[in-house]
């Protein structure tokens, strides 16, 4: 890992972005500090899982500069790939290949696009799926596993490549309530761990106690960004007081 603890790792600087006449991302600047989680929250439509796209690419902007460890992130091609292999990311759906075993799911970028001896991906992968807590279910297919389970699969996939940075797009809002709370843990768990994690959720209670900082978007800006402690217990702006009202209520 180049760079100490608290340099900054990703940088989004004016960052514009507009679907037909959408302004999605308006004037975005966003610094991710080294070893620091950040959890985006506001209300639906608001521009944040694009601004998670926007950190591996899946989406590209149109104005502005996101940086990742100093780097200006790849237009395509093999540059991108390798950035992409740098920036981890786990979906709402969970994406796992279908006809592969929870094994080969979880060592295919390890030895396709690191390069990783067979054997040394097989060791590695089964310690990521022990510490992801679905050990046991390696040489399952997707289909057999639950919700929950899935998603810790997609975590230690992401994982597997070793990634400067894990971005986490609503990893929860799929499953069933009891499922939550399993994949919850592991987020935790990799928090406390020092991972960079950006992570777009509706799970208050995570962002609670696993963020270092809260960042509220509504309309395609960011409005307010403090500790959790400041934002839930007094959130500066209007819309942050009206959203945080509607939700903590029930």
């Amino acid at each position: 890992m180049t760079g100490s603890p608290g340099t900054p790792l990703v940088v989004l600087d004016h960052v514009d972005k507009w679907f037909g006449d959408l302004h999605v991302l308006q004037d975005i600047n966003l610094s991710i500090a080294r070893g620091e989680v950040v959890v985006v929250i506001g209300p639906s439509g608001s521009g944040k899982s694009t601004l998670c796209r926007t950190i591996n690419r899946l989406e590209t902007i149109d104005k502005g500069t996101i940086t990742l460890d100093g780097e200006p992130l790849p237009a395509e091609g093999k540059a991108l790939a390798s950035h992409r292999a740098e920036v981890g990311m786990v979906f709402q759906s969970f994406n796992l290949f279908a006809h592969k075993t929870i094994l080969e799911n979880v060592t295919l970028g390890p030895t396709k696009v690191r390069g990783m001896d067979k054997g040394e991906a097989d060791t590695k992968a089964r310690a990521l799926l022990e510490r992801v807590g679905v050990a046991n279910q390696a040489d399952k297919y997707p289909a057999q596993l639950s919700g929950g389970q899935q998603q810790r699969v997609a975590i230690a996939r992401a994982l597997a490549m070793e990634p400067k940075v894990m971005l986490f797009d609503e990893p929860t809002s799929a499953l069933d309530p009891e499922m939550i709370k399993e994949v919850l843990d592991v987020m935790v768990d990799l928090a406390e761990g020092g991972m960079t994690m950006v992570v777009v959720t509706h799970e208050m209670g995570f962002a609670r106690t696993a963020a270092n900082r809260v960042v509220f978007m509504a309309e395609g800006q960011i409005v307010e960004e403090n500790t959790p402690e400041a934002f839930f217990t007094d959130p500066q702006s209007s819309r942050a007081q009206d959203f945080l009202g509607k939700i903590l209520k029930h």
